[in-house]
C-alpha cells in the first residue's frame, strides 16, 4: 500500500513554485490535460506557463507538455521553459514505459517527486519491430517507480477511458485531482472540463473513477481492481446441426488428448478449421496423435504442447486469401468502430495496404499452371512489375470491399493452389525432420518443433522468415549427435528472432561452424 498522499505545498527554496511534467504521446490528449491544468490553476488564483517539446514521431518519442504555476503576487514569478532533472514535482506519464523514460532522464526523484502513470502498455515502434518477443517489462518499470519515486499513483487509466468513450487525459486528471498533487479541490478541475464543451460527459465519468481510485489510495483503503480484461473465451460453436455434429467428434479426439496438450490444441483446432474446414481440422489431430505416439507422460508431454501449437501455426499459413478473409469479416469492422468511437454522425474511412510479390499471386493459381509459370523468370518479372506494386484499397467502400470478400472466398479451393502445395510439402518435411530426432534427442526434436516459430506473415516478411528457418534448420544438422545439440538450437532460434537481417543468426552460425 502507498503512503497516504498529502497536498503538495509549495517549495519554499522555489519561490513557491510547482512543476508539473507530462509525458504522452499522439492520441493520448496531453495538450488537452495541460489546457485543463492551466484553467484549474488561474481559476485558483496562479499564474501559470505551459510549453511543449514534441518528440520525434508518435512512438520515438513523448511529447513533453511542462507546466510551472505560483500564486499571483505583485511580483510576477520567473519561468523555467523545460523541466530539469530533480527538478519536478509532479510527474504524469500517459503510458507505462513513459515512466520509465521519465525516470531515466532524472524527472522523478525519491526526496520530491509524485509520479502518476497509467500502467497500461502501448507498443512502441522498437517493440513491434523485433521478429520476436521484443516487448519490455513493465514490471522493471514498476520496481523504479516504487524505488525513484516520493509518492506514486499507478493503474489502468486507459481501460478506464476506454471504457467511458473518451481519451486518457481525463483518467488522468482524475488521478491527478484525486491524488491531492495539486493544491486545488475536485470542483476546480470538473469545471474545467464542462468549460472545454466537448465530451464532457464522458470526460467527466472517467474522471470520477480515477478520482475514486487515487483518493482511496490517498486514504489508504485500497482501490477496485481496474485491471484490464483478459483473453476472451472461444465463442461457442454455430451452425448447421449436421456440422455441429460433425465438431463434436473432432472435439472429442482433443478431450483424449493428454490433459497438458488440451487446451493448446483445441485452440489449435479452431485455428486450422477456420483458416479451411473440418476436414482439415482432422488432418491436424492426425499429425498431433502421431506426436502423442511417441511422446511420454515422463517427459511431461512437452513435445506434444508445442507440436499443438506450431503445427496449428504452420497449417494456418499466412497467404493472401487469408488475409482478404480476415478484412473483410464483420467483426473486424465492428471492432474498428468500437476503437475509433464512430458514431452514426461519423464517417469512417478504412484503408487497406497490400503489398504482393509475384511469388504470393503466381502462389493462387492451380498448382500445375503455378508450377510452371514459376519455372520462367522472365513470366515472375513480369508478374511483379505490373501486379506487385503496394496497394492501398478502401475496404469501406463497395468496390474494393466486394474484391476482397471474393478473393477471400477463393479458399474452398485453395487446397487445389500452388502456395498450398508448397505449404504441406513444407511442413511435412519439417515435421518428418523433428519425429526422426524423438528417439535420439528428444529434446533436440523439441527445439526443431520450435523452430516453426521463425515462419509467419506474408510477402517479404514471409521471405525473411523462411530464410532464416532454412539456416537455423542448417544449424541443427551441424550440431545434431553433440549432447548440447538441442542447447545450441535454442541459441540459434532466440538470435535469428532479435533481428531483421538475422546478423545475430549469422555470428552464431559462424560460431558452430568454427568448432566442428
Amino acid at each position: 500500500m502507498n503512503a497516504p498522499f498529502a497536498k503538495q505545498p509549495p517549495d519554499p527554496r522555489l519561490g513557491g513554485i510547482l512543476k508539473l511534467a507530462i509525458m504522452a504521446v499522439g492520441g493520448q490528449g496531453g495538450g488537452v490535460l495541460t489546457g485543463w491544468v492551466e484553467t484549474v490553476a488561474r481559476a485558483n488564483g496562479y499564474a501559470v506557463q505551459a510549453t511543449s517539446v514534441a518528440g520525434v514521431a508518435q512512438r520515438t518519442g513523448a511529447t513533453i507538455y511542462y507546466i510551472e504555476m505560483a500564486p499571483e503576487t505583485e511580483h510576477p514569478p520567473v519561468f523555467s521553459l523545460l523541466p530539469a532533472a530533480g527538478d519536478v514535482d509532479v510527474l504524469v506519464a500517459a503510458e507505462m514505459m513513459e515512466a520509465g523514460r521519465a525516470i531515466m532522464r532524472g524527472f522523478v526523484t525519491p526526496d520530491r517527486t509524485t509520479l502518476i502513470a497509467s500502467s497500461h502498455r502501448a507498443l512502441a515502434v522498437s517493440e513491434k519491430i523485433v521478429p520476436g518477443h521484443g516487448i519490455a517489462s513493465a514490471d522493471e518499470v514498476m520496481a523504479a517507480i516504487e524505488v525513484a519515486a516520493q509518492r506514486h499513483v499507478v493503474f489502468d487509466m486507459d481501460h478506464i477511458a476506454v471504457e467511458n468513450g473518451t481519451v486518457i487525459s481525463a483518467s488522468l486528471l482524475g488521478a491527478i485531482a484525486g491524488s491531492g498533487a495539486l493544491p486545488f479541490g475536485r470542483d476546480a478541475f470538473e469545471e474545467a472540463i464542462r468549460g472545454s464543451g466537448r465530451g464532457v460527459e464522458a470526460s467527466l465519468a472517467a474522471f470520477a473513477k480515477s478520482f475514486e481510485i487515487a483518493a482511496a489510495r490517498d486514504e489508504g483503503t485500497g482501490s477496485p481492481d481496474v485491471s484490464a480484461p483478459g483473453p476472451r473465451a472461444a465463442a461457442a460453436p454455430a451452425g448447421p446441426a449436421r456440422l455441429l455434429a460433425k465438431w463434436q467428434k473432432v472435439m472429442a479426439r482433443v478431450a483424449a488428448l493428454p490433459a497438458p496438450a488440451r487446451d493448446m490444441a483445441g485452440a489449435g483446432l479452431r485455428k486450422v478449421v477456420d483458416f479451411q474446414d473440418l476436414a482439415y481440422g482432422r488432418e491436424y489431430l492426425d499429425r498431433l496423435e502421431k506426436v502423442v505416439a511417441q511422446d511420454s507422460e515422463q517427459r511431461a508431454w512437452v513435445l506434444t504442447r508445442e507440436a499443438a501449437k506450431y503445427i496449428a501455426n504452420a497449417m494456418a499459413y499466412d497467404d493472401i486469401i487469408r488475409v482478404a478473409d480476415l478484412k473483410t469479416r464483420p467483426d473486424r469492422f465492428r471492432r474498428i468502430a468500437q476503437e475509433m468511437r464512430a458514431t452514426d454522425a461519423n464517417l469512417l474511412h478504412l484503408t487497406e495496404f497490400f503489398h504482393p510479390r509475384a511469388a504470393e499471386l503466381v502462389g493462387l493459381l492451380p498448382a500445375r499452371i503455378g508450377a510452371a509459370v514459376q519455372a520462367r523468370p522472365g513470366w515472375m518479372a513480369w508478374i511483379d512489375r505490373h501486379f506487385g506494386k503496394g496497394r492501398r484499397m478502401r475496404s469501406d467502400r463497395l468496390w474494393p470491399f466486394l474484391q476482397l470478400h471474393l478473393l477471400g472466398g477463393l479458399r474452398r479451393w485453395r487446397r487445389g493452389n500452388l502456395r498450398h502445395r508448397e505449404e504441406r510439402a513444407h511442413i511435412e518435411g519439417w515435421f518428418v525432420t523433428a519425429m526422426g530426432r524423438v528417439a535420439r534427442d528428444y529434446d533436440l526434436a523439441v527445439e526443431t518443433i520450435r523452430a516453426r516459430r521463425l515462419i509467419k506473415g506474408y510477402s517479404d516478411t514471409h521471405a525473411r522468415g523462411l530464410s532464416k528457418y532454412d539456416r537455423v534448420m542448417e544449424g541443427i544438422t551441424l550440431v545434431e549427435g553433440r549432447p548440447d545439440a538441442a542447447d545450441w538450437a535454442r541459441r540459434l532460434r532466440e538470435a535469428a528472432m532479435q533481428d531483421e537481417k538475422g546478423e545475430q543468426l549469422d555470428g552464431a552460425l559462424a560460431t558452430i561452424r568454427s568448432f566442428l
